[in-house]
């Protein structure tokens, strides 16, 4: 076991609770930073998750630091989390009866500052819902604090018929990437 400490830079719960299925012991610290970024999706994650895996090191110097961002995107247009619950239903409008991607950037800093950025890529399609489904849905509070406005491991499951890609990227920390970094600094 390696005894570099090693800090999830994410408030998540989801995040937290997928990485200790590495059973890796880690602590989470998530700094707050500036989630402003005009890039499209794909290159936005990546930013984002460098800026707040940056943000943590900075904190934290001689540990491991893992960070992760994550959009939902259709037609190359990020949907981040909604502001209320007439965004929501906008997001919801929008990804209802089609495919879209979701993005997750991943960075991780290891003991000597050396930093390392990937993304993953999964494809979601949903069903039809309708503007009743929607607002049923959105009456459940789950959308409110999710990107895309939707968890596809809640009650939103129930309109995805198709996932190509990790499930666990949609989640919000794609495992296997994550694995594969955390082998490259050692730990894994």
């Amino acid at each position: 076991m390696h005894d570099t400490p090693l800090i999830l830079a994410s408030a998540s719960p989801r995040r937290r609770e997928l990485m200790g299925l590495t059973g890796l012991p880690f602590t989470v610290d998530a700094p707050d930073v500036d989630e402003t970024c005009t890039l499209p999706p794909r290159e936005a994650v990546m930013e984002l998750s460098r800026r707040k895996a940056l943000a943590a090191a900075a904190l934290h110097p001689g540990c491991i630091v893992l960070a992760a961002d994550t959009l939902v995107a259709v037609d190359d247009v990020a949907l981040g989390k909604p502001r209320d619950a007439q965004d929501a239903f906008r997001m919801l409008r929008a990804l209802s009866g089609r495919w879209h991607q979701v993005y997750t950037g991943v960075t991780v800093i290891d003991a000597d500052g050396r930093a390392i950025s990937d993304v993953d890529a999964t494809d979601v399609s949903f069903e039809k819902m309708t503007d009743a489904d929607i607002r049923g849905y959105i009456a459940t509070g789950e959308p409110m604090d999710k990107a895309g406005a939707y968890a596809v491991q809640g009650i939103a499951g129930l309109w995805i018929n198709a996932l190509q890609g990790s499930h666990t990227n949609v989640i919000g920390l794609p495992m296997t990437l994550v694995r594969r970094m955390l082998q490259d600094c050692g730990l894994l």
